[in-house]
This record gives C-alpha cells, structure tokens and sequence, in this order.
C-alpha cells in the first residue's frame, strides 16, 4: 500500500513533542491529573520516550513523546519515528512548535516507520498514523517515501524472484504509472548493438542480460542516472565465499535507488528530460562465463583486462555510462553498490560520491542535511589513473594491491563519460540492523539529497 498521511479530523489525538529541556515548564501548563500521569509512566522527555492518556472511553486523549536534548538527537534521526512505534493505535497530530524543517523530515521519518516488507510473510502494521502537520509539503513528502518504498522492495526480493526479467518488469510497472517510455534490448541482441561488456557479464545465467532504457518528459534540462542492476553476483569464476555471498541479492541497489529516485521526479513533476538506464545481468558460472585475464572491448572501444571477474559491475556500468553519454545530457549520475573499499572507508550508513564540480557537491550536501540523508565525498585523484593501467590493454577492472579501491573504480567509470558532466555514488543499500524508519534491510542513499538538490544542480 502507498505510504500517505491520515486525514486531517476534529478526533485524531494531540502530539506533544517535548525535549528534557522544554518538560518541567510545559508540565506546569497542565492540569496535577495530567502531571500525575506522566509521572505514573516514568516521562522524562528522554528521546524517544512516549506516554499517553485515556480519556473515559479508555481511547487516548492525549500523547507525548520525548525529543531528548540536542546532543541526544545529533547521534540520530528520525527521531519520531522511533516514538510512533510506541504509541497506542489512533491517528496523531503533532502540537507543539518545531519549526517547518524539523516537521517536514519527522513527517518523513514518521511514513518510512510505516513500510513493511510483507511479500513473503504478513507484518503488523504501525497503528499510529500521522495526519500531516500543517506548513509541510506533504505530497512532496509522499512522493519520498513511496520512492523509498520502491527502494526498499525491490532490493528486499530475493534473486529468485529479482532477477533480470522480473527488474525489468518493475521498470516497465513504474513506466506505465507515470507515463514513461520504455524499451528493453535483451540477449544477443546486446552484441548486435553493440553493448559487448553487459552481455559478457550476463551470457552464463540462464536469465539473459538486458539494458533498460526509460525516458520521460519532454522539457528541461536532461538528467540521466544510470543503476547498477547486478541481481545477483556469485563472483563469476572468481567465485566468493559463501558468506560473502549471503547479501548479493542487494547488488542491484544502484538500480532500485535510480528507479525510487526516478518515480520521486516523475511523480512531482519535476521539468525535466529524464533518462533511466540499467544494465539488468546476473553474475554467474557456466562454461561460457568470462574469465580471469580476458581482455574485452567496450562500447566507447576501450578495452579492459578482466583481473577479476566479481569486478564486474563497473563493467556494465562502462556500456551504459558510454551509451548515456553520447546524447550529452546536461548531468549523468551512475549509482552502485560497487565497492567493499568504500564499505571500509564510511561504513554503511554513508554515501559516498564522487565529483569534480564543487556546485554540485555544495547543492547535494546541503540538500544532504536537509533531508537527514547523509553523503560523503571523496576524491576523482588523478594521480591514481595510473593503477588502472595495466599495460596490455587500456583498462584494468581489478587493479592489484588493495589500495584506494572505491577511488580506482570511480575512476574507471569517468572513462567512459567524457562529454557530460559526471557524478558516481557508491551506496551499500542495505541497513544492517533496525533503526528509526529504518528497518533491517533494503535502503535507499542519497537519492532524497538527489531529489532535493535538483533544483540547485539543474537550475531549475
């Protein structure tokens, strides 16, 4: 089900939000029975703390969650989310004063506490819901949320039923809601036109490789993203252990975010000429899967010795990314689930971007704040192209040593973008354990910072 607010009515239940600071002068504004049931329940105004009061029908009457202190809530987010999950079911309207921004991402926090995942078991659903707060965007913030809802399902399914085709049929669901183009070159016919590194990639899995190919609106400046949609990598002949294999149904996250980032442009409206590309394969192993010390021509005509083939999603990233750039667009963004090396460098809960335009990275990163979707920059470093260079060929996709992994393979995919301007995010897409509105598995990063700094990136 969409992820909305309640209806706005004269019986959805007061919110008070009240910080340690705010309780004791708020607390003596109130009636002794009203103090005296706070009491009761232990409220203190601890963040995330809730307490409620029943009126004589024995429905709640009132409600106060707890904000903390402001050191309390820097190491956090979503701080009412956390509050939601405790309260007594009922619709809730939020009274006191934080001001818009504040309102807006616990608005959105509160909606994201509200997905479930229940395709394969059903879920208890959250019982408080939130009638949207006034001075808010709430259609915007709709918009948000149901683009993480997309998100989040897509990476949750497991490679059974995520694999290529089924990647491709969720584009083409999302095409038809939003009135999108759509076309889809699948199999050998990849060779035929000349996509060489997608269909390597993809040739041993018994689900043929394809490109999806999205277009949408007909004005404005033209945007395109490009999603990594490695459904499932075994590692190929350099196969991983086990272990490593256990979260490899998330390798497509690049593709869930561009297309949850995509549906949010479209349903808002934004004016834009957008494009959505995804090289949709399975890394698998078969007697004709590639191999170690293969050398491959690209699309751009650049070839590339194979030093690894569990680093293969940068290579179906090259064709799409050679493909997008031929149209010139006014700004390419690819996003992977790419690199261990950037897991090592900010852990799972950062984003890391690359890109050498200082108005993009100042636009995104204020967004970033914003809208509680933390990225981190790091470096296009020049000196490093030439670990990238094995000798033999013009590209290397593994280069040996270990060193500044996330840097050498964003800086194997800037090869192929060499007309537009280019930004590359290396997400994780995956939350590993429960947090508010952030429940243990697929994630969207970076993709609100992208929706809300679009304006600023495009000029629109």
């Amino acid at each position: 089900m969409p992820l909305s607010f309640a209806p706005s009515s004269d019986t959805s239940i007061p919110l008070h939000v009240l910080s340690e600071e705010q309780l004791d002068a708020w607390l003596g504004t109130q009636p002794e029975a009203t103090q005296n049931a706070l009491a009761s329940q232990g409220f203190t105004g601890a963040l995330g703390q809730t307490a409620s009061i029943a009126g004589q029908d024995g429905l709640p009457l009132m409600a106060v969650a707890g904000y903390g202190t402001a050191a309390a809530r820097r190491r956090g987010r979503f701080h009412l989310a956390g509050a939601a999950a405790k309260l007594p079911k009922g619709d809730y309207r939020i009274t006191s004063d934080l001001d818009a921004g504040t309102l807006a991402v616990e608005a959105l926090g509160w909606l994201l506490a509200s997905y479930r995942f229940d395709r394969y078991r059903k879920q208890p659903p959250l019982l408080a819901r939130l009638v949207a707060p006034e001075g808010i965007n709430a259609p915007r913030i709709e918009a948000q949320a149901n683009g993480e809802a997309l998100t989040r399902d897509l990476i949750n399914t497991p490679a059974n039923d995520m694999g290529p085709p089924d990647l491709e049929q969720a584009a083409r669901d999302l095409a038809g809601r939003q009135g999108a183009a759509i076309t889809v070159i699948t199999g050998d016919d990849l060779l035929a036109q000349n996509f060489p590194l997608i269909h390597t990639v993809g040739r041993a899995a018994d689900r043929a490789p394809r490109l999806i190919d999205m277009r949408w609106g007909d004005t404005g400046p033209k945007l395109t993203l490009v999603g990594k949609g490695v459904c499932f990598d075994t590692g190929g002949l350099n196969l991983k252990p086990g272990a490593s294999m256990g979260l490899m149904k998330k390798d497509m996250g690049g593709a869930a975010a561009v297309l949850g980032l995509a549906q949010m442009i479209m349903t808002m409206d934004v004016p834009v000429q957008l494009r959505v590309l995804i090289p949709a394969v399975e890394n698998a192993v078969a007697g004709n899967a590639f191999r170690p010390g293969d050398i491959l021509t690209s699309r751009k005509g650049l070839t590339v010795e194979i030093n690894n083939t569990d680093a293969e999603g940068r290579l179906v990233l090259a064709d799409a990314l050679a493909l997008a750039d031929e149209e010139q667009p006014d700004q390419v963004i690819s996003m992977a689930t790419l690199t261990g090396a950037a897991r090592v460098a900010v852990g799972p809960d950062l984003a890391p971007y690359f890109s050498d335009d200082s108005a993009f990275a100042s636009a995104l990163e204020t967004a970033a704040l914003k809208e509680c979707d933390p990225v981190w920059r790091m470096p296009f470093h020049a000196p490093y192209e030439a670990m990238i260079e094995p000798g033999i060929a013009d590209l290397d996709n593994a280069p040996k040593g270990g060193f500044a992994g996330c840097i050498t393979a964003a800086l194997f995919l800037r090869r192929f973008v060499s007309d537009s301007p280019y930004a590359h995010f290396d997400i994780y897409g995956w939350q590993p354990a429960d947090a508010p509105a952030r429940p243990k598995g697929g994630t969207g990063q970076a993709t609100r910072a992208l929706f809300d700094a679009l304006p600023a990136l495009l000029e629109l």
